[in-house]
């Protein structure tokens, strides 16, 4: 039995943080955290619920020209918990933000950010 008991925050590279406030607070609605601590570089995090975040780190990305797969369940992704598919769709939609269907036939859809971070999105009750 492991000793982990839960993932505090998932750390995502964006290249502009202010192109990737503007997608993580009006498109898919998060909110801020404000307790991120001083950091070196320019970052934000963001409250998901159950004392888990979301961290966006404007640095170098190392994987920049690399590859993607179409299918972001393919890639290295984050799951997200979601109560209303319908009105995420509707606001990716409305901004052209191209996502796929989980191949799983869950209730589950992927789309990437403004830097190819791959999103996983899962309708919980």
């Amino acid at each position: 039995m492991s000793d982990i008991t839960a993932l505090l925050h998932a750390g995502l590279l964006v290249t502009d943080l202010t192109r990737a406030k503007a997608f993580y607070e009006s498109v898919i609605g998060l909110n801020v955290f404000p307790d991120r601590p001083e950091l070196p570089y320019p970052g934000e995090w963001y409250q998901l619920g159950g004392g888990q975040q979301l961290h966006l780190m404007q640095l170098p990305n190392p994987d920049v020209g690399n590859v993607r797969p179409e299918h972001g369940g393919r890639d290295r992704h984050i799951a997200l918990g979601v109560k209303d598919m319908a009105a995420l769709k509707s606001r990716l939609d409305a901004v052209g933000v191209k996502y796929t269907t989980s191949k799983s036939g869950r209730a589950a859809l992927f789309c990437r950010d403004p830097d190819m971070n791959t999103l996983e999105f899962v309708l919980v009750s």
